[in-house]
C-alpha cells in the first residue's frame, strides 16, 4: 500500500466499530427454509446466489459495495474487512495498523520464508495467517479485523535494489509461485466450499521499484509478461485458488495497471479470477495526477471498473456517480463490478449460518492460538528453515557448547527483533542475545555490546571466546515515511542507492580483535560483503522479524540444528553487475537466468554441516511427450557425520529451441529432503511438460516444442552435480 497508509490505524479502529454494529463473527441465524432472500440460501448455487442478491440493491448500494469495506445493513450483509498478512496478522500497533493492538503470530518476513525452499513450511505460515484472522474477527474477546488478507506479495524480486525486497520470495517465477501457491491454500484451507480466508494477491504487476512508483512504467514485452512477471500471479490463481488481487501502481507499457485491459483480459477470462480486484491507495488519483493517462478521476474511475476492478482504496463513489452520469459506465458495469465481492462473502460463508460454515467456531477456544506450543514450535521450524550458511571456514561452526565459556555479542541487532510496516505485534521475542543466553545457561558468560561504541565492541571480542556479529538492515519502522538511516537501506517508497554493508568497518575491527568470529547478518535484502566473505570465517544470513529470531538462531550457531537454508536472489558483488534500475528486460542480466559475470552467492546458494554427493541420475522415460510428465531421480548421500537436510534443485537448459529461451538456466522444481549422516536417498521431481512451454506471441498460446532438454541437477544454480540430456517430442 501506499502513503495513504498514515491513515490506517485509525482506519481500522472506524472498521472495527463498525464491524461491532453489523455483527461481525455472528453468521446469519436463519434456518433451512425460513430465508428472507434466496441469496441467504447456502444450498442454491453461487451465481444464482450474487445474482439475488445484485437484483435486491439499490444502486446506490451497488456503488457504495465498491468501497474496501463492504456490506449491506438493510438486507443484513454485513461489512467485510480486511489485514495485511504477509508473514504475521497485521492487526496490532506495529506498522500503525490499529490502535487497539491484537498480538499475533510473527514469521520471519517474505524473503526468509522464501530461503525455506519448504512450500510445507508456507502453507503453515498461510493457515496461521489465515487462522488467526478469523479468530481476531469471530472471537468476542476481540471482535475486529476481516477476513480478506492481503497477501501473498507474488511480486518478483529482480533486482536486490528493491525497498520491498522483503515482502517478497524471490527472483525465480516458478519459485515464487510454488510457494505463493502453497501460501494461499494454507491461508484459504482445505474445505472444498468455504474458504478460511480469502487471499488478496499483491501487487498485479511487475511491481519492484519504489522510487516513482505512482507514476512509474515497468516495460517488457508479451513474452516476459506471460513467462516471467505474471506467472507467480497465474500460479497462485490456477493452482493455488485465490481469486483477488490487488493492482499495482505502476504502469506496463505505459498503461497503469489501475485500468490495464490485460485485467480483464487475463486474469479474469483466461485465470479465472472473479473475486475482488482492488486498487492500491491512491492509485484512482495517481492515474490523472501522476500517469496523466487521464484527464480527470471520472473518466480514470471509468477506465478501472471497464478493466475489472471492484474495490477502491480512495473516495470513488463522486467519480463513479458522475461517470454514469455522463455515459462512461451502465449499470449494468456497475453490477458486474459488485459481484466480485458478493462471490468472496459467499466463499468466505459470511453470509451463511453458523452451523454450515466449518470455520464458524475458530473463536470459541479458551485459548489464543499465538499463545499454543502448537504455534510457537511453528515458528520456530520455520526460522530454522530460514537460516542459511554463507561461509564456514575450517568448520568454525558449529560452535561447541561445551568449550566456549565466553561469548560477545556484537551489533545493533545482537539485542533486538526488528519488525517492519507489515507486522503484527508479536506476543513476545527471543532476541539473539537471550536466544545464545538460554542455550549456554549459567556455563558462560554473554555479554554484549549493542551500540555504536567500537572501541567497547573491540575489547568485549578481545576477552571473549567468540565473537558473534548481528548486523544488517534496519526496516526503518520508527522512521518517517519514506525516511531511510542509510543508503543500503530500503523501504516501501524507497529503493536502495547501494548494496554497501557500512557495518564492514565494526566487522574489520571485531575480526581483528578476535578470529574467532562469526557474522549474523540480518537483512531483508542482498548485501555486497566482499571483504567479510573474503575474511570473516563465518556467516550466516537471516531475516528480520521472527518471534523466535534468537532461539532459532542459537540453535545453528550451537549445532543443534544443521542449518540448510537457500538463497532465494541473486547477490551480487557490485551494483555495477546490475542493468539499471528501470530497465524491466531481466534478459539485459538480471536474475541467475541472465545473470553476467561471477555473483557474490547464486541463487539456491546455501551450506551445511555436513556434504552431499550426488549420483546416477535418470529419468522414468526415454523421451518426454509434450503433453506428458518425466520423473528425474538422482541419488543423494550424506557423506558426513551430522544429519543434514539437502535442497535438490531441477533446472533446464534447452538445448535447440526455436525461440529465445534463459542465457543459463531455468529452476524447474525443487524439493527439502532430510538424509541421515552415511544415508542415501533417491530422490524423484516431477517434471512436466508444460513447464517447458514458451509464450507463442503470434498464435497467443503456449508451445510445448520438439526439443532436446538438458536436466541440471544440484545444490544451486552455480553448483550443478549431474546432467542428463532428454528429448522432448511432439
Amino acid at each position: 500500500m501506499g502513503n495513504a497508509r498514515v491513515v490506517v490505524g485509525v482506519m481500522l479502529s472506524l472498521l472495527a466499530a463498525a464491524g461491532a454494529a453489523v455483527g461481525w463473527g455472528q453468521a446469519p441465524a436463519q434456518a433451512a427454509g425460513q430465508y428472507q432472500y434466496p441469496f441467504q440460501n447456502p444450498d442454491k448455487p453461487l451465481e444464482e446466489r450474487v445474482s439475488n442478491a445484485i437484483s435486491l440493491m439499490t444502486l446506490q448500494e451497488k456503488i457504495n459495495f465498491l468501497t474496501q469495506r463492504p456490506g449491506v445493513p438493510r438486507l443484513g450483509i454485513r461489512v467485510l474487512g480486511w489485514l495485511e498478512g504477509l508473514h504475521s496478522v497485521a492487526a496490532g500497533v506495529t506498522g500503525n495498523w490499529s490502535r487497539n493492538a491484537v498480538p499475533t503470530t510473527t514469521f520471519p518476513q517474505s524473503i526468509g520464508l522464501g530461503e525455506t525452499w519448504d512450500p510445507a513450511i508456507l502453507k503453515q505460515v498461510g493457515a496461521t495467517q489465515g487462522y488467526e484472522a478469523r479468530y481476531i474477527l469471530q472471537s468476542a474477546k476481540y471482535r475486529r479485523g476481516g477476513l480478506v488478507l492481503r497477501a501473498p506479495n507474488s511480486d518478483l524480486g529482480r533486482d536486490p535494489r528493491w525497498g520491498r525486497t522483503e515482502e517478497c520470495y524471490g527472483e525465480d517465477p516458478f519459485f515464487n509461485g510454488t510457494l505463493s501457491v502453497a501460501y494461499i491454500k494454507g491461508m484459504q484451507g482445505d474445505d472444498p466450499k468455504y474458504w478460511q480466508a480469502a487471499s488478496l494477491v499483491k501487487h498485479f504487476l511487475a511491481n519492484s521499484n519504489e522510487q516513482n512508483r505512482t507514476g512509474s512504467s515497468s516495460d517488457f514485452d508479451e513474452r516476459l509478461f506471460m513467462e516471467y512477471y505474471s506467472v507467480p500471479f497465474r500460479m497462485g490463481f490456477e493452482e493455488g485458488g485465490a481469486r483477488c488481487f490487488m493492482a499495482s501502481y505502476n504502469a506496463w507499457n505505459k498503461v497503469p495497471m489501475t485500468a490495464n485491459p490485460v485485467m480483464r483480459n487475463v486474469a479474469m477470462k483466461e485465470w479465472g479470477v472473479d473475486g475482488i480486484i482492488s486498487t492500491d491507495a491512491g492509485s484512482l488519483g495517481n492515474m490523472v495526477n501522476r500517469h496523466r493517462f487521464y484527464p480527470d478521476q471520472t473518466q480514470a474511475a471509468a477506465g478501472a471498473i471497464k478493466a475489472g476492478i471492484n474495490q477502491f482504496l480512495d473516495p470513488y463513489a463522486p467519480s463513479v456517480t458522475a461517470a454514469m452520469g455522463q455515459n462512461l459506465l451502465t449499470e449494468a458495469d456497475i453490477n458486474d463490478a459488485a459481484k466480485g465481492t458478493l462471490r468472496v462473502m459467499i466463499r468466505l460463508g459470511w453470509l451463511d449460518p453458523a452451523a454450515r460454515v466449518p470455520y464458524a467456531k475458530i473463536g470459541t477456544e479458551a485459548t489464543d492460538p499465538w499463545t499454543t506450543q502448537k504455534t510457537k514450535d511453528a515458528v520456530h521450524l520455520a526460522t530454522q528453515e530460514s537460516i542459511v550458511l554463507l561461509k564456514n571456514k575450517d568448520n568454525l561452526l558449529p560452535l561447541d557448547k561445551a568449550a566456549v565459556k565466553s561469548v560477545a555479542l556484537i551489533g545493533p541487532f545482537a539485542d533486538k527483533v526488528i519488525f517492519d510496516w507489515y507486522c503484527g505485534d508479536a506476543p513476545y521475542t527471543i532476541t539473539p542475545l537471550a536466544g545464545v543466553k538460554a542455550k549456554l545457561g549459567a556455563g558462560a558468560k554473554v555479554q554484549a555490546v549493542t551500540g555504536e561504541d567500537a572501541a567497547a565492541a573491540v575489547a568485549l571480542a578481545k576477552a571473549s571466546d567468540v565473537a558473534i556479529l548481528c548486523v544488517g538492515n534496519n526496516p526503518n519502522l520508527n522512521n518517517a515515511w519514506a525516511k531511510v538511516n542509510d543508503a543500503s537501506e530500503g523501504r516501501e517508497s524507497v529503493d536502495r542507492k547501494t548494496i554497501t554493508l557500512a557495518q564492514e568497518a565494526l566487522i574489520k575491527e571485531v575480526l581483528a580483535a578476535n578470529p574467532k568470529t562469526v557474522v549474523v547478518l540480518l537483512s531483508s535484502f542482498p548485501y555486497a560483503i566482499n571483504w567479510t566473505q573474503e575474511n570473516v570465517p563465518a556467516i550466516v544470513h537471516m531475516a528480520h522479524s521472527s518471534e523466535e529470531e534468537g532461539s532459532a538462531l542459537a540453535d545453528v550457531l550451537f549445532g543443534d540444528y544443521n542449518p540448510a537454508g537457500r538463497l532465494d536472489e541473486t547477490w551480487p558483488k557490485s551494483v555495477d553487475q546490475l542493468p539499471p534500475m528501470m530497465d524491466y528486460n531481466i534478459r539485459n542480466g538480471r536474475t541467475y537466468m541472465y545473470f553476467k559475470g561471477d555473483p557474490l552467492y547464486a541463487f539456491g546458494y546455501g551450506l551445511s554441516y555436513t556434504s552431499f554427493e550426488y549420483s546416477n541420475l535418470r529419468t522414468n522415460v526415454p523421451a518426454l511427450a509434450a503433453n506428458g510428465k518425466v520423473d528425474v531421480t538422482v541419488d543423494v548421500r550424506n557423506a558426513g557425520k551430522r544429519d543434514g537436510e539437502e535442497v535438490v534443485q531441477l533446472y533446464v537448459k534447452h538445448i535447440g529451441s526455436s525461440v529465445e529461451r534463459a542465457a543459463n538456466e531455468e529452476l524447474k522444481g525443487f524439493t527439502r529432503v532430510a538424509i541421515k549422516a552415511g544415508q542415501t536417498k533417491a530422490v524423484t521431481i516431477t517434471l512436466p511438460a508444460e513447464r517447458l512451454a514458451y509464450w507463442d506471441v503470434k498464435g497467443h498460446q503456449w508451445v510445448v516444442e520438439a526439443d532436446q532438454v538438458e536436466l541440471r541437477v544440484g545444490a544451486s544454480s552455480a553448483d550443478i552435480r549431474a546432467k542428463r540430456t532428454v528429448q522432448v517430442t511432439k
